[in-house]
């Protein structure tokens, strides 16, 4: 399994951006799919964003599509969760979650994912 450390968490207001980054341990990153989740206070996992090995096929839940951009650099180990036009219910913490794959797809089923990220917290305020 992948190690997985999430960053660029923090505290914004309505309307600003943030980018959070996952960097994930070894050397067979790009044979992962990757995928951003958040669980906002009190309530279930959701899935946010996933992105395919190759970076060729990315899918956003609808809650976010058009204000987060999910990305990936392989040759750096790291993916990416732009998120523009910050909303209070964008409060959460976000995981960023792996699956080894041996096709170029994307998964939104957290069920489906091998390892995990601790978590960073995302607070937004009015």
């Amino acid at each position: 399994q992948v190690q997985l450390v999430e960053s660029g968490g923090g505290l914004g207001q309505a309307g600003d951006s943030l980018r959070l980054s996952c960097v994930a341990s070894g050397r067979t990153f790009s044979s992962y799919a990757m995928g951003w989740f958040r669980r906002a206070p009190g309530k279930e996992r959701e899935f946010v964003a996933a992105i395919s090995r190759t970076g060729s096929s990315t899918y956003y839940a609808d809650s976010v599509k058009g204000r987060f951009t999910i990305s990936r650099d392989n040759a750096k180990n790291t993916m990416y969760l732009q998120i523009n036009s910050l909303k209070p219910e964008d409060t959460a913490v976000y995981y960023c979650a792996a699956r080894r794959s041996n096709s170029d797809i994307y998964y939104s089923n957290g069920g489906l994912y091998d390892s995990w990220g601790q978590g960073t917290q995302v607070t937004v305020s009015s």
